[in-house]
């Protein structure tokens, strides 16, 4: 099965190559059939390498042209000039302005955003859970881009498959938590089935992130992770169906 990946006309229309790729094409077998590209799952670590290696080859590369971060949930945005062969950094963005980097993050239910100014030619990829996002993962990004040479105003990002609101439930702390820190934000959370409950917003949050950092454009593709474990992997579904592990979605972005 050959590699499926979700592009967006934003992203197409700025000329780069780009893709948040499904769980088709891969070699992962069992809990994680597919593309499982998650380093950090239980899966067998010479088919992660393969399914990466499928990533980067349909960008043209290998496997060691990649830059993606070992990621913590922060608001902390790398810059790379060549793939990253060894350990990976912590952080949860990468950026930058060489043709041939693949700049890619992983999720499982988490908020994927791929980023371009065509016009200063760089391009990134953010991490953004619900902790990054509250963190300021996007504006790090963006301020990375902009230390490259980037304007925010031309910038165009994309948010990818990931939790939706209907399938993200969480308590009411949670959106106490986030009106505290950032008020305004409180529009981002609706009732759930009990009084202590809510349904949290993800994708909404992030565009609203994006439009506070400065960028021009910004869409999402309209894909939830949870309900669609043909093409997605899922941490919450997982979860919901007592699995032990699962497998991770990569997204990624390169000059060409």
């Amino acid at each position: 099965m050959t590699l499926t990946p979700i592009t967006h006309p934003l992203l197409e229309r700025a000329g780069v190559r780009h893709g948040f790729f499904t769980r088709e094409g891969g070699v992962s077998t069992g809990l994680y059939e597919g593309l499982n590209t998650g380093v950090g799952s239980k899966d067998d670590p010479a088919a992660v390498l393969e399914n990466r290696g499928r990533i980067a080859g349909w960008f043209g590369g290998t496997h060691d042209d990649i830059a993606a971060c070992y990621q913590i949930h922060s608001a902390v945005c790398r810059v790379a000039e060549a793939g990253w062969k060894g350990e990976r950094p912590e952080g949860d963005a990468v950026v930058t302005a060489t043709p041939g980097v693949v700049c890619g993050v992983l999720t499982a239910d988490c908020a994927p955003v791929l980023f371009a100014d065509a016009e200063a030619g760089i391009v990134g990829a953010a991490h953004a859970g619900w902790k990054g996002a509250l963190g300021g993962i996007i504006h790090s990004t963006v301020a990375g881009m902009q230390a490259l040479g980037a304007e925010p105003s031309r910038i165009v990002a994309v948010v990818g498959p990931c939790i939706a609101q209907d399938s993200y439930e969480v308590g009411a702390d949670f959106e106490e938590r986030f009106a505290h820190h950032d008020p305004g934000s409180e529009r981002f959370f609706v009732a759930g089935p009990t009084a202590d409950k809510r349904l949290f917003d993800l994708p909404g949050f992030v565009l609203w992130r994006l439009e506070q950092a400065g960028v021009g454009e910004a869409a999402w593709t309209g894909d939830d992770t949870r309900v669609d474990a043909a093409r997605f992997y899922s941490n919450r579904r997982a979860y919901l169906n007592g699995e032990p592990d699962f497998g991770r979605l990569m997204s990624a972005i390169s000059l060409g």
